[in-house]
């Protein structure tokens, strides 16, 4: 199986895997993996630019190649957004890789995800988001992935994932959730049922100033990210 693309290893120590939300490239977060990578190794992987159509299953399979060409037996995954369901789904299938999970603002809901009706409902929201370091990620990942984009939205929009969730809580795979205090996309409540179908930590993220922090806080925000992952303990920053 042909590993992903990598567009970040950076750093040493235990390795933290960091999969992007959707159509995003590993460059935009490249301040956060700087950061992490102070403490640890930090691989981000490219999971949507890629030849012929995305399927989660190659996606998950080539994922762990990936692992293994890297030489990371054991990792830390970090799943941002869409990212969440490709994380979740490596967890069940290769649980001997995983060392912890973290998800942050994920789609990794255990029932069909209902982002589109969300999208559709609230346009406008989309487009708080719409930083020119976003759009531009974006927007080169659909002028040379289309198919691979439209794949990827399909499974997003039409898969259930409940016995997932049932499995990593069956493994003991230790789970965190972690979710902005205004997340223009999902809903806070759906965020906290995940965690609990996890047997997650779930920790809404806070502003030090008070101003609220969106969906896309991860790589917009990256001190703020970070001092909240060490609020979780996780074994690779240890």
């Amino acid at each position: 199986m042909k590993p992903l693309p990598v567009g970040l290893d950076i750093g040493s120590g235990r390795a933290v895997v960091m999969l992007p939300g959707f159509a995003m490239t590993p460059g935009l977060y490249r301040p956060t993996a700087e950061l992490l990578a102070q403490r640890c190794r930090v691989v981000v992987v490219d999971i949507y630019r890629i030849r012929g159509p995305w399927r989660r299953d190659e996606i998950v399979d080539r994922l762990e190649a990936t692992l293994k060409d890297r030489r990371c037996m054991r990792v830390s995954l970090i799943g941002h957004s869409f990212a969440g369901g490709v994380e979740l789904a490596f967890a069940t299938r290769f649980p001997e890789h995983v060392r912890e999970l973290v998800f942050a603002d994920t789609l990794a809901a255990s029932r069909e995800i209902g982002l589109a009706d969300e999208a559709i409902r609230h346009p406008v929201r989309l487009l708080w988001m719409a930083t020119p370091a976003a759009a531009r990620s974006f927007g080169s990942t659909l002028l040379t992935h289309p198919r691979q984009v439209v794949d990827a939205a399909w499974y997003g929009f039409h898969s259930a994932r409940a016995r997932d969730c049932e499995r990593v809580v069956e493994l003991g795979i230790p789970a965190h959730v972690l979710w902005a205090n205004r997340d223009s996309i999902l809903t806070r409540a759906d965020g906290r049922a995940f965690a609990d179908e996890l047997h997650a930590s779930f920790n809404v993220v806070k502003s030090p100033d008070g101003k609220p922090v969106d969906h896309d806080w991860i790589y917009r925000h990256p001190q703020l990210f970070v001092d909240h992952v060490d609020q979780l303990d996780l074994l690779a920053l240890r």
